[in-house]
């Protein structure tokens, strides 16, 4: 089984910790994982990741706001 190639987020801090980590699965799915805890990896579709990152990005995945 070949090992995965990890890339860090861009909106990682560049420093110890904190960072996202993506790779791609031979299934065609993504692994997940933050740097510093490397061995719990979650994975996920493409498409239910691109909704998870839609979803983050437009604030629709919570409760709403008070403005």
């Amino acid at each position: 089984m070949p090992r995965p190639v990890w890339q860090k987020s861009s909106f990682s801090t560049g420093g110890e910790g904190n960072c996202v980590e993506l790779a791609p699965a031979v299934s065609g799915h993504i692994h997940l994982r933050e740097s510093d805890q490397p061995y719990d990896i979650a994975t996920a579709a493409p498409h239910a990741l691109a909704g998870l990152l839609h979803a983050l990005k437009d604030d629709s995945w919570g409760p709403p706001r008070s403005r």
